[in-house]
């Protein structure tokens, strides 16, 4: 049962903030450890506060070594806590791939399932802030391609919340990728309510025409797409896959069977990512239910612009109902 006040109103670093704190108040093994997370709060202030709580052994400034700080948490876990990691943002998080290939993602499988460790690595990812270079990648196609790793990315205020306590609370090493545009939206928040657990998908609007399948930071924009696709007579779903890996496949083909187009949607560069996956996944299970091929509005294959030029590089509205009109031709 969470400790927070239920039922207000929170934006989704607020809620992320509750996350951390109940877990932290519930399970003494649970430490935070990262780059200006004890007096600072965190660049984006996630951690605000936990250290007056709860002092410096449990949430821990470190140096500013992201190699180190995960192989911190490496033997942190193997010696029964449960560590949350925080990179302070997405590129930052390179230097560490190595502990995490071939360490994190492996362990359990190496020691024959004797060793598990229950390692959450909290990085803050995605465009739409106006940062420069190294601080907006979208580099969930790395993780998700890694055998070992849980790879989940929150939408909404209620999943941050409620994805951040089961990614602690799993015996799976979890990377939890945080949109930072999304950090400062607001909706209700109830701590004590349940939600979907990860590895489930949800359908956050129905429609008839086609669906949106998408994830993280591109959410809100394809909601405003299906709002403005009405004008084109479209009535499109959008379906919030909220974890990478494990994929629900179950309930992505079947919001697709029953449609017959679907287009994928985020930010990340379209060769070799996520949606290429989804596509031919869905493209697989459902070939004979497509009315027209599996699209996708991705970001460029550009590296990451600079601020003036990214809302050119992110999907819009426009070339998500671009993508829904071809839909409709090759029917």
């Amino acid at each position: 049962m969470s400790t927070a006040t239920p039922v207000r109103t929170s934006t989704m670093a607020q809620a992320l903030n509750a996350a951390l704190r109940d877990a932290m108040r519930e399970d003494r093994s649970v430490h935070v450890l990262g780059e200006d997370v004890g007096a600072l709060g965190g660049v984006f202030r996630i951690t605000d506060g936990l250290t007056a709580e709860f002092g410096q052994d449990r949430c821990l400034d470190t140096p500013l070594a992201e190699a180190g700080i995960l192989g911190t948490a490496i033997g942190m876990a193997m010696y029964g806590l449960r560590p949350v990691v925080e990179m302070q943002f997405d590129a930052f998080a390179y230097p560490a791939m190595e502990q995490l290939v071939s360490h994190v993602a492996k362990m359990r499988n190496r020691t024959a399932g004797k060793l598990p460790l229950p390692i959450t690595i909290r990085i803050p990812y995605g465009g739409g802030i106006g940062g420069v270079e190294h601080h907006s990648d979208s580099s969930e196609a790395y993780y998700a391609q890694t055998p070992g790793l849980h790879v989940v990315t929150p939408a909404t205020v209620g999943d941050a919340y409620g994805l951040l306590r089961a990614s602690i609370a799993s015996d799976d090493p979890v990377v939890f990728l945080e949109p930072k545009r999304l950090y400062w939206g607001k909706d209700s928040l109830d701590p004590t309510a349940p939600v979907e657990p990860i590895g489930r998908a949800v359908l956050r609007r129905t429609g008839s025409s086609a669906v949106l399948i998408t994830y993280g930071p591109s959410l809100p924009v394809c909601l405003e797409a299906a709002e403005a696709a009405k004008a084109e007579g479209w009535d499109l779903a959008v379906l919030d896959l909220r974890t990478l890996v494990p994929f629900d496949d179950e309930t992505v083909c079947r919001v697709v069977r029953s449609l017959g187009r679907a287009v994928v949607v985020h930010e990340a560069s379209g060769f070799g990512g996520t949606g290429a996956e989804i596509a031919a996944r869905v493209t697989e299970r459902c070939f004979h239910h497509l009315a027209a091929p599996v699209l996708r509005v991705t970001g460029f294959d550009i590296p990451y612009p600079p601020p003036m030029l990214e809302h050119h590089h992110l999907p819009g509205v426009d070339r998500i109902l671009d993508a829904v009109a071809r839909l409709q031709w090759e029917d």
